[in-house]
């Protein structure tokens, strides 16, 4: 065991000494990360990672592959776009039902003050008349709204 410990702290040690100094440098308002300090602007250094993270972790998917991560902004963006998509066409579904909704309520207001009409008027040609109503009342509801 202790063979094993010997021969592992020699490349512990040289895996942390290896570790260079990072800078981020801000001039002209743009931000830069460089091993050197800027000539020009502020910089100050970073500290190095927590241990147990490696520089592959950090530089993201694929070990920060350009190409990957063009790929994966574009597949984020084909689906935000996919969702506003369907978002904008369930509005729109949403819509049509409450103007259906409203026309049913109308066209049922309108029934049953047809139906009121006919109960007022007495034999003749006004109930002959609203009778002709009610009927095409009638009708236009069960077209528009059938149950």
């Amino acid at each position: 065991m202790m063979r094993l410990l010997l021969a592992i702290l020699p490349w512990l040690l040289s895996a942390a000494a290896q570790a260079q100094p990072v800078y981020k440098c801000t001039a002209d308002g743009k931000t830069s990360y460089s091993d050197r300090p800027c000539a020009k602007g502020e910089s100050r250094a970073l500290p190095p990672p927590p241990a147990g993270i490696s520089p592959a972790d950090t530089m993201g998917p694929q070990g920060g592959d350009a190409r990957t991560l063009l790929a994966l902004e574009k597949a984020r963006i084909a689906r935000e776009k996919e969702q506003a998509q369907a978002e904008r066409t369930q509005a729109k579904q949403n819509r049509a039902a409450y103007a259906k909704r409203q026309k049913c309520a109308k066209l049922r207001l309108r029934h049953k003050w047809a139906e009121e009409d006919l109960a007022r008027t007495v034999h003749g040609a006004r109930h002959e008349a609203a009778r002709i109503k009610l009927r095409r009342q009638r009708e236009a509801l069960a077209v528009e709204c059938p149950v």
